[in-house]
């Protein structure tokens, strides 16, 4: 009766084991990949008491992410890169003469049509939804480091956002673009020329 009590006691004890791993495998399977679609980024320069705001389409948006280390933050280990067309740049106010001018060469683009590239390096969580992601951005083929900031938007009761808001800044005379000279004509005495931009990604 002793033996048979073990052996029964054993047979259990490894179908509760092997019921665990199917089910904990079933899950990980059942992961949702996710679809992220960001359209156009919008954009300003500032230049003196006022700016030029415009917007540019996006080609090859990609974000990769894995399965956080918590609901918090699901994207703590995402990867996130894009390419922005600077011939597709149409601004808000100011008519077809200053569209013109805003792609004009020299500006954001080169003779070789480069996009203004983003290739996320690492990342780095910030709070809730919130995250500092470092990377490489290239204008008309010149690499420079910059850092962008994601902010996840989602209800109380998702676990995960359902759109994503980028943001940044970078100031174009690191990458020698002196912008109020090319537009105008005439020259500020600024050390920095900032170019901030934003973009909403719909989480799908």
């Amino acid at each position: 009766m002793k033996k048979r009590f073990l052996i029964i006691i054993a047979l259990a004890a490894i179908v509760v084991f092997s019921g665990y791993t199917n089910s904990t495998f079933e899950t990980d399977k059942r992961e949702k990949s996710r679809i992220f679609e960001g359209d156009f980024m919008n954009l300003f320069v500032t230049h003196g008491h006022c700016s030029t705001p415009f917007s540019g389409k996006i080609n090859s948006l990609q974000v990769i992410t894995s399965k956080g280390k918590d609901q918090g933050n699901p994207l703590e280990n995402m990867k996130l890169s894009f390419a922005l067309d600077p011939d597709s740049f149409k601004v808000c106010r100011g008519g077809a003469d200053l569209n013109k001018r805003i792609k004009k060469p020299g500006i954001f683009v080169n003779d070789e049509k480069d996009k203004i590239t983003f290739k996320s390096t690492n990342v780095y969580t910030m709070g809730i939804d919130w995250y500092q992601v470092n990377g490489i951005m290239s204008i008309k083929g010149v690499e420079k480091e910059v850092k962008l900031f994601v902010s996840g938007i989602r209800d109380t009761n998702e676990t995960y956002p359902s759109f994503l808001i980028l943001e940044g800044r970078v100031n174009l005379f690191d990458w020698g673009i002196d912008y109020d000279k090319i537009i105008t004509g005439v020259s500020s005495n600024i050390s920095t020329k900032w170019m901030h931009f934003n973009m909403r990604i719909k989480v799908s």
